[in-house]
């Protein structure tokens, strides 16, 4: 049963910020921004919680996030350093359960039902993954502890940043119900609107709230939503001893509906999982676009190849066809978007026929140029066209 389950996720503070400032100490206490530069219609990755104060959030233009901080530090992505912390911080995890879901490099579901006879309670457990992960890496890990994941990542958010909750099953309704219907997944600024034009601004007054009415608003869904406004949610850790696919999404905090700035999120998505297939001697068969729209509705639009790759020319130009061919036909407001290779294969074993071998090499070349330049200065040091 779901409610005998003991699920943690672990979040990372302003993974890609407090990286930086971990790297150079100078940094700490001052407003730390993430991104693409400004001149090159760069977007926010991340920001430390100085430069939040501002009202800075990821994938916000990064032109208008230094007029709202102009004094904050501005730094490239470094994503050969991240997915190195990262590895890290899955290496602790493993040390308490196999049982791990990786949603992004800074974030992760785990299942600790099989590890408590080994190590007590998920409490401690997750404590100790905390403690761990500041003591040997320097970093700042949220905990949230549930019975499942929809409650133990609400945890997790409760208190950052250096958060650490625990929501039982005895205390779960008495913490939902208070809380704004903004904090039910799927629940974006249109459907937040439509909740609160019939009076519907708490998760209690969800869960109170005549079926026929929420019928107009969610649809089908409205049995999974009050699933949810009372604490229920049953999916499993969905785990693997190695990974069925490496991506790369962001959650932005204001709904976009800009086709340019999507794209170059998109762009920098496959940058980041183009290198990450590199570093780990990989080549992907299928690309997938994971696309949540401010109803709450999550779609995806995915292709496969003849043959596997890691070139980033080949995944940026399939992508980007992917995402065009959406936007022609379904475009929106987006609160989420997300890049994912999967099919993974070892590399070397399949070439891209997108390419002539002459040119394929060429663009092997130019991609191990580009992990060199961003190894040593970051990111966005180099950038390429769309």
């Amino acid at each position: 049963m779901a409610e005998s389950r003991q699920i943690i996720h672990i979040d990372m503070d302003a993974f890609y910020a407090s990286v930086e400032q971990l790297d150079h100490p100078d940094l700490i206490g001052k407003a730390v921004i993430v991104g693409g530069y400004p001149k090159q219609r760069g977007v926010v990755s991340a920001a430390s919680y100085e430069a939040r104060k501002f009202g800075v959030h990821s994938a916000m233009p990064m032109s208008q996030a230094i007029r709202l901080c102009p004094d904050a530090v501005v730094l490239p992505v470094r994503m050969k350093r991240y997915v190195e912390l990262s590895k890290q911080i899955h290496a602790i995890f493993r040390q308490f359960t196999p049982q791990i879901e990786p949603i992004s490099l800074d974030e992760a579901f785990l299942d600790a039902t099989a590890s408590l006879r080994l190590f007590g309670s998920a409490e401690k457990i997750g404590r100790a993954i905390k403690d761990q992960i500041k003591e040997q890496l320097g970093l700042i890990a949220s905990v949230g502890i549930a019975a499942n994941k929809f409650l133990a990542k609400l945890a997790s958010d409760l208190d950052k940043p250096d958060g650490y909750v625990v929501i039982t099953e005895e205390d779960k309704q008495q913490i939902l119900d208070p809380l704004p219907v903004s904090q039910i997944w799927g629940v974006g600024k249109v459907t937040e609107k439509a909740l609160k034009s019939k009076g519907i601004n708490t998760i209690k007054q969800l869960r109170e709230t005549r079926t026929e009415i929420l019928r107009s608003i969610f649809g089908d869904q409205v049995p999974y939503m009050l699933r949810l406004a009372q604490g229920v949610d049953n999916r499993e850790v969905e785990s693997s001893r190695e990974a069925k696919s490496i991506s790369s999404e962001q959650t932005f905090a204001t709904d976009i509906t800009d086709k340019d700035i999507l794209l170059d999120v998109l762009l920098n998505q496959v940058e980041d999982v183009a290198q990450r297939l590199r570093i780990d001697d990989s080549e992907a068969k299928t690309i997938t676009l994971k696309l949540r729209y401010d109803d709450f509705r999550t779609i995806t639009r995915s292709k496969t190849f003849g043959h596997p790759t890691n070139i980033t020319k080949a995944l940026s130009e399939e992508a980007k066809e992917v995402f065009l061919k959406w936007h022609k036909k379904s475009a929106g407001a987006l609160r989420l978007l997300g890049f994912g290779a999967s099919g993974l294969q070892k590399g070397g074993s399949g070439q891209h026929q997108l390419f002539s071998e002459p040119d394929q090499e060429k663009q092997k070349r130019l991609d191990k140029a580009f992990d060199a330049v961003r190894g040593k200065f970051g990111h966005d040091a180099l950038r390429r066209g769309k």
